[in-house]
């Protein structure tokens, strides 16, 4: 290989072709993503509705169908896999705002879906001494607990930074377990039993919600995702998700230009340790059996997978994420105990050959997005069209055979006329 004045030595021909063929791969990828992304947004809103709500029946059908190809029987109920699907992908939802909004790497979000699961179990379990409350109210009630407890390990860890900051909440995920081993009233191992569920039964008077009826269970869990998708993503278009972003792309950067990092730390903290609890909650009405045996570190690295996995900063993607997380061992069951190895491959795979996830976050929040691409996009098909000679417009709107008017004629039009 030669040099150029003894600088960087030129790259072989093999290597051109290489990287050349590289481009060619990723600019037809890009191209092919790009046509779907601009055909989604040339359509007007109702069908863009339209397709949306065709998608969510499709969703909610799914235990009903068990389709062969997916299914999880003999191993597993379907439907019950269903919903332990939408609880994961519940939980990365809560993870992506923490993680993928914010940039904040937390390590223990396990100890929120914990704190949700205790609640649950605390107000409704005939173990508990505590009073007793129907089971749906415990879910407003996991929600703000957990957001507490949020807002209480945020105000005094969040000026870390990177790894210090995993530590913490790593830390923070241990103690949690620690304290449910050892404090009495949460009964360790031995747990709580006959966890409470929403009322309702059917004709042979069985609840309808049931630890062996996974479809109400799963239908539930889909239309809060649904409820906490159009939250988030309200969020996420506003003055709080755009301060988010800044956040998670320099946060010095974002300080110096006047954002109060600090408060929106804190709030990211909060909205997701929320999200956290209610789905902690959700999982343990219909599991019906709470201890501390449910709630590990491998457990809280999982979620952290599941939105890496999915496409962090993307909400399509967590969803995506947590619902592969969660059916690949039920699906496989041979293999459920290789578990971790497999996500653990299946993420360095990742990192090397498309790091940002399976879906990859938007690289712009704006607000009237659509409306300013709209504008765009008609000003450049403006500046594309040939400027027309002088009077081409008059002529082409006249009627054939009409004296034509408000025009000044050419000379080539005085030559023809004469």
């Amino acid at each position: 290989m030669s040099a150029i004045g003894g600088g960087t030595p030129m790259p072989s021909a093999r290597t051109t072709q290489k990287i050349d063929a590289d481009e060619a791969f990723d600019g037809g990828r890009k191209r092919f993503l790009g046509g779907w992304r601009r055909r989604w947004n040339r359509m007007a809103r109702w069908q863009q509705w339209l397709f949306l709500l065709i998608v969510l029946a499709a969703i909610y059908y799914l235990p009903v169908a068990n389709p062969w190809l997916i299914t999880t029987e003999p191993g597993n109920d379907f439907p019950i896999a269903c919903f332990q699907m939408a609880v994961y992908a519940l939980v990365a939802v809560g993870l992506n705002v923490v993680v993928g909004f914010a940039g904040l790497l937390d390590l223990g979000y396990i100890a929120f879906f914990a704190i949700g699961s205790y609640t649950a179990a605390f107000f409704t379990s005939p173990d508990s001494s505590l009073i007793h409350i129907p089971y749906l109210w415990t879910l407003p009630l996991a929600i703000g607990i957990a957001m507490l407890f949020g807002v209480a390990l945020g105000l005094p860890t969040l000026r870390l930074r990177g790894d210090y900051l995993a530590i913490v909440t790593l830390g923070f995920g241990e103690i949690i377990r620690i304290l449910a081993t050892i404090i009495p009233a949460a009964r360790g191992q031995v747990g709580f039993k006959e966890v409470g569920h929403p009322p309702g039964t059917d004709a042979s008077g069985h609840p309808i919600f049931a630890v062996s009826n996974g479809t109400p269970w799963y239908w539930l869990a889909v239309t809060i995702i649904v409820i906490i998708l159009m939250l988030v993503g309200n969020l996420e278009r506003s003055r709080v998700g755009r301060a988010w972003i800044a956040i998670r792309e320099d946060e010095d950067a974002a300080e110096i230009m006047g954002v109060p990092t600090f408060k929106f730390k804190v709030w990211a903290f909060a909205i997701g340790a929320g999200i956290g609890g209610l789905s902690g909650a959700l999982f343990a009405g219909q599991i019906g059996f709470v201890n501390n045996q449910k709630f590990d570190v491998a457990t809280s690295i999982l979620f952290v997978a599941a939105v890496v996995l999915g496409g962090s900063g993307n909400k399509v993607g967590a969803i995506l994420g947590g619902a592969i997380v969660a059916y690949i061992p039920l699906r496989f069951t041979a293999i459920a105990d290789w578990k971790y190895l497999i996500f653990g491959v299946l993420l360095i795979v990742m990192m090397i050959f498309r790091p940002q996830g399976l879906v990859a976050a938007k690289s712009h929040l704006l607000t009237y997005s659509r409306l300013i691409s709209d504008k765009v996009r008609d000003l450049r098909s403006a500046r594309s069209e040939p400027d027309e000679p002088a009077g081409a417009a008059v002529w082409r709107a006249q009627p054939e055979g009409a004296p034509v008017t408000g025009v000044v004629p050419t000379d080539i039009d005085k030559e023809g006329a004469e």
